[in-house]
C-alpha cells in the first residue's frame, strides 16, 4: 500500500470512529459538472471493504436559474457568463463546461490589475468587453421568464431542448480539444454519455428535471468510474419531506432548537451571528417570526417559514397562512400543523447555512475542496449553539481534493489546444503527459506576465513590451509608433518654440499696454498741471506734443505685437492641424488601441490558463474524464492521487 493509500485508510478509520453509522451524502444541483467525480470515493469505499452506505442526491429544492438579460424572451436559453451583460447570471442546475473550461469570469477588476484601460475600451468597444470578460468554455441554461418554480417542479419537456443543445455544444467543443487521431474513440464515449441522457427521458421520473437528473445518477456514475458503484439515489425533496411520520428524524433536530422556548433565543442568535457580515440576511430581514428554513408546498412554491403564537405565514410568491391553537414548541408539532393544512408532501429545507446542519446530523457530507462556501458559517452557527449549551451531534464533512490535470501524467492522449491556450503554451498540440508537467509552470509565468503588463502605463511602453514578448506584427508596429513619436516629438519642439515666442510677445504686449496706461496718466497729469485753467507756455505745449507722440509710438508697437501674436498663433495652428499630423495622431491612437486590446487578450488568457485551470483541476466536469480517457487511465490516476480530510462542524 503506497503512502497515499495509507492516508486514505487512516481517514476511513477515523471516520469509522467518529461517525460509524452515518452514510456518505453527495448532493448536486446538476449531473453535468463535478458531482460524479465523487464516484472515486465510492470506489475507494468499496475497495476499503467499508459497509458505509453512499447516498447520492439531486439538490432540487433550489430555484432554477432565470435571467432578464433577454427582455421579452420566453422559454430557456444557454447564456455565457461575463462581467457586463450577464454579470449577475447564476445557473447551478443547468451549467455545462467544455474541456479545459471553467466558470471563472475575467472580471473588470482582473483586467485592471494588469493595467488595462477598461473605461477607454468600454466606451469605444462595449461589445468587445462582453467577449473579453466571458468565462471561457462555460454555458448556463436559464429561464427567460418570471417563473419562480424550483428544480423539482421544472417540467423536462420545457427545458430539455436547451439542455440537449448545450450538452451537444459542450461535447463538440471538448472533442475539438482532442487531437484528431484520438477523436473517434472519444466520440464513441461522448455518444454513450448522450445515450445516458436520452435514456433517462424514458424513465417514469423524467417528467421533471429533478427526476431526469436522478434517473441519470446510477448510469452516469458508472460511466465516469468505469465500473459499477454501489450508490443509493435520492433528492432533497425526498430527504427533507416534512410530515408527522418524518419529523422524528435527526435531520429535523435543529428545527427543534428554533421552536423550543428554552433554546430558540440562543438558536436565533447563533444563526444571526454566523451570517452577520455576509450577503446572507439575518432573520429579522425576513419578517417577524422568521426561521432559517423555507417550506416548499407542491404547486404553490417555496418561501421563508414564519411562526407566531397562534399562526404562521409562508412567504411563497403568493404568501399563504396557517393557524394553530397553542404555540408550537417542537418539530413534531410543527409537522402536524403543516401537514393538516398543506398535506404530507411538503418539504422543509434549511437556508444555506442551516441546511448543512440539518443533514450533517445524519450524514457525512462529501464536498470537493473549494465547494460550498457557506460551510464555515454553518460551523460558526454550530459552535454558537454549543457555546449556549444547545449543541448538536454533527458528523464531520469529508473533503476530497482531486488534481485532475496532474493526473494526466498517466494518460496516453494528445490535446489540440483551443485558442486561449495556444499562445501561453506556444503550441497547438500537446501530449497529456506534457500538459500535466507544464500547466502549473505556464500558470505561474502567466501570473508574472500580468504583473509585467501592469507596469506598462504609457502606450509606448506597452507597444515595446508586446514587441519583446510577441514579436510578429508588433516589430513593425513598434517601429512605426517610434517613428511617429519622433516626428511628433520634433513637431512638439517646433510648437514649443512657437509657444515660447508667443509668450515673449505676450510679455512685450503686457509691457507695452502698461507703458501706454502710464503714458495716458502722464498726459492727464500734464493737462491738469500745465494746461487746464492755466496760461500754458510754448514749452508746455511742446512737452504735451512729445507725450502724445510717445503714446502714438506705443499704440503702434501694440498693433505690431498683436499682428505678430496672430501670426505666431496661425503658425501654431498650421503645425497642430496639418493633415499629415492629424493622420499621424489618428494612426498613433489606432496602434495604442490595438495594444490595449492585445493587453486585455493576454490578461484574459492569463486568467483562463491560471485561475480557470486551477479551478477545473480541483473540480473538473466528471464526464470529461471517460470521454478523454476511455480506457479509464485518467480516472484511476485521479483517484490514486486523491487527498481526503475531515472537516469538523463542532
Amino acid at each position: 500500500m503506497d503512502s497515499n493509500c495509507q492516508k486514505v485508510a487512516r481517514i476511513f478509520e477515523e471516520l469509522d470512529s467518529v461517525a460509524p453509522d452515518a452514510p456518505f451524502l453527495a448532493l448536486g444541483q446538476t449531473v453535468f459538472w463535478d458531482e460524479a467525480m465523487k464516484s472515486g470515493l465510492a470506489v475507494l469505499n468499496q475497495k476499503m471493504g467499508s459497509q458505509r452506505r453512499f447516498v447520492v442526491g439531486i439538490h432540487d429544492t433550489d430555484y432554477f436559474a432565470k435571467s432578464h438579460s433577454l427582455k421579452g424572451s420566453k422559454g430557456f436559453a444557454a447564456l455565457p457568463h461575463n462581467d457586463t451583460t450577464t454579470k449577475d447570471l447564476w445557473s447551478a442546475a443547468g451549467e455545462f463546461s467544455a474541456l479545459f473550461g471553467s466558470e471563472i469570469v475575467i472580471t473588470k477588476e482582473k483586467l485592471l490589475s494588469g493595467g488595462a484601460k477598461v473605461g477607454k475600451v468600454e466606451h469605444s468597444r462595449p461589445a468587445k468587453l462582453d467577449q473579453l470578460t466571458e468565462a471561457w468554455g462555460w454555458r448556463g441554461v436559464v429561464g427567460l421568464n418570471r417563473d419562480t418554480r424550483i428544480t423539482a417542479e421544472k417540467q423536462t419537456r420545457n427545458v430539455f431542448p436547451a439542455l440537449q443543445s448545450t450538452l451537444d455544444w459542450a461535447i463538440d467543443e471538448s472533442l475539438k480539444s482532442v487531437a484528431c487521431h484520438g477523436r473517434p474513440v472519444c466520440r464513441e464515449q461522448a455518444d454513450r454519455l448522450m445515450a445516458i441522457f436520452c435514456d433517462a427521458l424514458e424513465t417514469p421520473k423524467s417528467k421533471t428535471i429533478s427526476g431526469l437528473y436522478e434517473s441519470m445518477l446510477d448510469p452516469l456514475w458508472e460511466f465516469v468510474a468505469g465500473e459499477k458503484v454501489e450508490i443509493e439515489t435520492t433528492a432533497t425533496t425526498q430527504l427533507l419531506k416534512f410530515n408527522s411520520q418524518t419529523a422524528h428524524h435527526k435531520r429535523f433536530e435543529v428545527v427543534d432548537r428554533f421552536l423550543n422556548p428554552e433554546t430558540k433565543t440562543a438558536a436565533r442568535n447563533a444563526y444571526d451571528d454566523a451570517v452577520r457580515g455576509s450577503e446572507i440576511y439575518t432573520l429579522d430581514r425576513f419578517g417577524t417570526g422568521a426561521l432559517p428554513f423555507d417550506l416548499f408546498i407542491p404547486g404553490v412554491g417555496r418561501g421563508t417559514l414564519r411562526i407566531g403564537n397562534r399562526g404562521g405565514v409562508i412567504n411563497t410568491p403568493e404568501p399563504v397562512g396557517f393557524s394553530f391553537k397553542k404555540p408550537i414548541t417542537s418539530a413534531q408539532e410543527l409537522a402536524e400543523v403543516l401537514e393538516a393544512k398543506f398535506g404530507s408532501d411538503i418539504v422543509l429545507v434549511g437556508k444555506a447555512v442551516s441546511l448543512i446542519l440539518m443533514l450533517a446530523r445524519e450524514f457525512v457530507f462529501v464536498f470537493h475542496e473549494g465547494a460550498s462556501s457557506y460551510v464555515h458559517r454553518s460551523a460558526a452557527m454550530s459552535q454558537g449553539l454549543a457555546s449556549a449549551g444547545h449543541g448538536l451531534e454533527l458528523n464531520p464533512i469529508l473533503r476530497i481534493k482531486y488534481s485532475a490535470w496532474d493526473a494526466l501524467k498517466d494518460v496516453d492522449q494528445w490535446f489540440r489546444f483551443p485558442e486561449p491556450f495556444q499562445r501561453p503554451y506556444g503550441a497547438k498540440e500537446l501530449s497529456a503527459k506534457s500538459f500535466a508537467q507544464q500547466w502549473r509552470e505556464v500558470g505561474a509565468k502567466q501570473s508574472a506576465m500580468r504583473s509585467e503588463l501592469a507596469q506598462c502605463r504609457r502606450p509606448m511602453e506597452l507597444v515595446s513590451y508586446l514587441q519583446s514578448r510577441l514579436s510578429g506584427q508588433w516589430e513593425s508596429l513598434e517601429a512605426e509608433y517610434q517613428a511617429m513619436q519622433q516626428d511628433l516629438s520634433k513637431l512638439s519642439c517646433q510648437i514649443s518654440k512657437v509657444k515660447e515666442k508667443k509668450q515673449t510677445v505676450l510679455a512685450e504686449l503686457r509691457n507695452a499696454k502698461a507703458q501706454r496706461n502710464e503714458t495716458q496718466h502722464e498726459l492727464g497729469r500734464h493737462w491738469r498741471k500745465k494746461i487746464w485753467e492755466k496760461e500754458p507756455k510754448c514749452a508746455d505745449w511742446e512737452d504735451r506734443t512729445s507725450i502724445q507722440q510717445r503714446l502714438e509710438r506705443i499704440d503702434g508697437e501694440i498693433i505690431d505685437l498683436r499682428i505678430k501674436f496672430r501670426e505666431l498663433a496661425a503658425e501654431q495652428d498650421v503645425l497642430v492641424s496639418a493633415d499629415a499630423i492629424t493622420k499621424m495622431r489618428e494612426r498613433r491612437a489606432e496602434i495604442a488601441m490595438e495594444a490595449e486590446l492585445m493587453r486585455m487578450e493576454l490578461i484574459r488568457e492569463s486568467v483562463i490558463c491560471m485561475e480557470g485551470l486551477e479551478q477545473s483541476n480541483r473540480r473538473p466536469a466528471a464526464w470529461w474524464v471517460p470521454v478523454v480517457s476511455p480506457n479509464g487511465d485518467w480516472f484511476r490516476s485521479i483517484v490514486r492521487g486523491a487527498e481526503l480530510r475531515l472537516e469538523p462542524l463542532v
